[in-house]
């Protein structure tokens, strides 16, 4: 078994040692030019960032009460972030996460088809029975 992981540290260790590096040296860093930070003792927070290439950056979120007992605790946030995608596109997507899940919205994100109207006209009639 030593042998065995030996043999996978060794095959991981060669791939890494293998990897190109000539395009980690073309890559340029990204100043922050503003960053806000808040953390509070009730367990709420805020910050933001921005880049020199005008990526941004929002969040802020909270502790809330999500079940019935007193330490059903979590954290509800929101937020936003922007960006230029490579063919110059601006890209923007706000989003909240909370109790009911993950939500992201943004002009480039797939959304689904409409349902056909034989399906919307079943669905009000079962819910108005």
């Amino acid at each position: 078994m030593k042998v065995f992981i030996f043999g996978v540290f060794l095959g991981l260790l060669a791939t890494v040692w293998a990897a190109p590096t000539d395009k980690l040296d073309e890559v340029k860093p990204i100043a922050i030019v503003r960053s806000i930070s808040e953390n509070n003792p009730d367990g709420s927070y805020s910050y933001s960032f921005e880049g020199e290439d005008g990526t941004k950056v929002d969040e802020s979120g909270n502790q809330k009460r999500v079940g019935p007992k007193a330490e059903d605790i979590g954290t509800i946030s929101s937020g936003s972030y922007s960006y230029l995608s490579p063919d110059g596109t601006p890209i923007s997507v706000v989003w909240t996460s909370n109790e009911n899940g993950f939500v992201a919205t943004g002009d480039h994100l797939p959304t689904p088809p409409p349902m056909p109207q034989h399906v919307v006209k079943m669905l009000d009639g079962h819910l108005e029975k």
